[in-house]
């Protein structure tokens, strides 16, 4: 089955992830104990980085993400996806655009100015005979600084961003679905951030990251909250 195939970027044959998949599952027999556990694990055990370097098929591969210990959503989907295809467990990427109506100062200001964020990713496990979503984007720690609750996964039930937060402000809104796959399309998701924040804004994100040897350029668990 193409869902438990190791690919390019999600490489569950990795002897890292393979490592990390058993250490964390520990005594789970069941998958939807076992796929619980590896979304608690890289939810909180990976820090959700916007200012991660995304611009080569390395920067998604599973192995990587685990090493690095912290990135954006996409990658840290790819992650969870090949930790559950290294538990036997069907896994697949999945896309969409959401509005974050609560950032902060600076990554709007990055983002010149928008509060979109195009092809973000989020995992489909296969449970129970049928497919359930998993989003382990915000760690726990960058969850209490938003006041927003962190986003629990059941295994049998979507789980997906929240709209509001604990003070009733908006969260996140999805604004469109792309679909799912079962690596991640980073020809796709390049052409989407050109088209959505400008060409030279995202050749300039990329300079800075060659420039830096892929070192994230700011801080942003020390950002200013926003809310709308």
């Amino acid at each position: 089955m193409r869902y438990l195939t190791p690919t390019v970027m999600i490489d569950s044959d990795h002897q890292s992830v393979k490592d990390y998949a058993i250490q964390t599952i520990g005594t789970a027999k069941e998958p939807i104990e076992a796929a619980v556990k590896l979304y608690l694990a890289v939810r909180d055990g990976i820090r959700y980085d916007p200012y991660s370097p995304f611009y080569l098929p390395d920067h998604y591969r599973a192995s990587y993400v685990l090493k690095r210990g912290r990135h954006f959503c996409v990658a840290k989907a790819s992650l969870l996806c090949a930790l559950g295809r290294a538990c036997g467990i069907p896994s697949r990427v999945a896309f969409a655009t959401v509005r974050n109506h609560l950032a902060t100062r600076q990554l709007i200001e990055f983002l010149g100015g928008s509060n979109l964020i195009v092809y973000h990713g989020f995992v489909e496990f296969y449970l129970e005979g049928k497919w359930v979503k998993a989003t382990p984007t915000f760690n726990s720690e960058l969850c209490r600084r938003h006041k927003v609750p962190p986003l629990a996964f059941n295994g049998r039930e979507d789980s997906l961003f929240q709209p509001y937060n604990l003070e009733n402000h908006q969260f996140m809104e999805y604004l469109e679905f792309y679909g799912s796959d079962s690596d991640i399309p980073v020809y796709s998701i390049m052409k989407s951030l050109e088209e959505a924040y400008g060409e030279t804004r995202v050749r300039g994100w990329i300079k800075r990251f060659k420039e830096t040897d892929d070192q994230s350029p700011f801080d942003f668990y020390s950002e200013d909250v926003l809310s709308e």
